[in-house]
């Protein structure tokens, strides 16, 4: 049997800090490949950084990833790092290419020239599907992408299919819908309400500007969703999965929700401002993790109300602390 081993492409992000914690806890030793950057920051794996193994290398750069395989031998690799942003995709939709979708052709080819054996793990979105042909969307649903960043992800997830369907590789897609957390980054609208609702809170702001209130996604709580990762990649066979809450919540309902968790009117501190819509709104994300739950025994245990409940009081303590 192989000696447990993964590599973490994005380790630094909040789903790769997630995951890191998890293969620890399952007794893997966790290799993290970063880009060699001035505004690298190691903030979310900071608390586990003494018992992981950082390298530095990019998917821009075939020849980094194969030295990477080839020097720590992993038994998995998760790639997690991309250009994530879906409003930036549109400002860098070559760049936005080159890293979400290129980025997974050269992982995969490297492990194709280095190790077959190692089982691969791809992560896919649900803004793959965008402008949906059924409700809720499953691993048959057909894809309409309606972003760089969303027709980059589908390039990434048919390159994994057709790798394991050429050359017999361990590889799998996890489409997972939106999945948020204290960890979320400040560009990700989860975040950048309840980070509002402290510093309003505490006086620091009294507004925040917001898209368009009606844009409704499936949102979820990333250790869930990490989880699934994991066990995608301790079955038999490789296959794809949709990972999901199977409900549908709108920005409207989540500011209701944050800013009610700290007893204060949304209505009182929201604005709406034209310049934070879409050029092309994707539409009703709503996914059936069904699959999952039945071959994989998934099942998620933090509900969309006590996760923004999570994430208000998570940065309400954060600002007391920069406050002090």
């Amino acid at each position: 049997m192989r000696e447990k081993r993964a590599l973490i492409t994005g380790i630094t992000g909040q789903d790769g800090s997630y995951l890191a914690e998890l293969l620890l806890n399952e007794g893997y030793e966790v290799i993290g490949m970063h880009r060699r950057s001035s505004t690298v920051t190691f903030e979310r794996i900071a608390h586990i950084q003494d018992r992981i193994t950082l390298v530095p290398g990019d998917l821009l750069d075939e020849a980094s990833m194969i030295e990477i395989l080839r020097e720590y031998h992993p038994s998995e690799v998760y790639n997690l790092a991309a250009q994530s942003f879906v409003q930036t995709s549109w400002s860098q939709p070559v760049l936005t290419g080159e890293t979400t979708a290129l980025g997974v052709t050269r992982m995969l080819d490297a492990i194709r020239i280095v190790d077959p054996e190692i089982r691969f793990y791809q992560a896919s979105t649900s803004e793959m599907f965008g402008k949906v042909v059924e409700v809720p969307q499953r691993e048959t649903t057909p894809f309409h992408p309606r972003s760089p960043y969303g027709v980059a992800k589908l390039y990434g997830h048919w390159i994994t299919i057709n790798y394991r369907e050429s050359y017999g590789l361990y590889a799998c897609s996890g489409i997972l819908f939106n999945h948020e957390s204290p960890r979320r980054g400040m560009e990700f609208v989860t975040r950048k309400v309840t980070h509002a609702v402290a510093r309003i809170l505490h006086g620091l702001d009294d507004k925040v500007a917001l898209g368009n209130l009606d844009a409704r996604r499936d949102w979820g709580y990333a250790v869930d969703y990490v989880r699934a990762m994991w066990l995608m990649l301790q079955q038999d066979e490789p296959d794809d999965y949709v990972v999901a809450s199977g409900q549908t919540r709108s920005v409207r309902e989540l500011c209701e929700l944050a800013f009610g968790h700290a007893g204060l009117n949304w209505e009182d501190h929201v604005v709406v401002d034209p310049k934070f819509f879409r050029p092309a709104e994707v539409d009703l994300l709503v996914g059936d993790a069904s699959k999952a739950e039945t071959k994989l025994n998934w099942k998620r245990e933090v509900d969309f109300p006590e996760l923004i409940a999570m994430m208000v009081d998570a940065d309400i303590e954060l600002v007391r602390r920069q406050l002090d």
